[in-house]
């Protein structure tokens, strides 16, 4: 699973947030409060999703745990920040280097795909994790909880 490295342009993005950790998982919980008011959002780019993870204090790999919190994010790419009804809230997501994986399979076979990207690939990679959000798009190839599921994985990153 080798990953492309991509420079990403800032993006304006729209949508619920709440904050958890995998211990206390609402995942569920954030998308299904989301996705039936996501129509009201009327200048969209694209129909992709991004479930993006925003860490107040980036942990590395001997500080992180199940408790460990982040705010998790359930939103869409805008074209300009607008006006919002259904507490919508914005997100910046400042732009830099990035490694996209392919995520292929089940959402309970995720750690995998982390742990191959954490433990096996940067350590040996040139690259080390830059202090931005990690992201996923879930875009057309994306079926909720089925095995043939894809999505890009975006990970930060910067030169070791």
């Amino acid at each position: 699973m080798k990953p492309r490295i991509v420079e990403l342009s800032d993006k304006k993005l729209v949508g619920h947030s709440l904050k958890m950790s995998l211990a206390n998982n609402r995942t569920f919980n954030l998308w299904s409060g989301f996705m039936p008011l996501k129509r009201h959002i009327t200048n969209a780019v694209g129909s992709e999703l991004y479930s993006v993870q925003v860490y107040e204090k980036f942990p590395d790999a001997e500080s992180f745990n199940p408790n460990t919190e982040f705010e998790k994010w359930a939103t869409v790419e805008v074209s300009e920040y607008t006006e919002y009804a259904e507490d919508f809230k914005t997100l910046n997501l400042k732009g830099g280097m990035y490694a996209v994986f392919i995520h292929k399979g089940l959402p309970s076979e995720f750690k995998k795909t982390m742990d191959y990207i954490f433990l096996e690939w940067m350590p040996d990679s040139d690259y080390k994790l830059d202090h931005r959000p990690q992201f996923e798009v879930l875009g057309e190839k994306y079926k909720n909880n089925h095995p043939d599921s894809e999505e890009e994985v975006w990970i930060p990153i910067q030169l070791k």
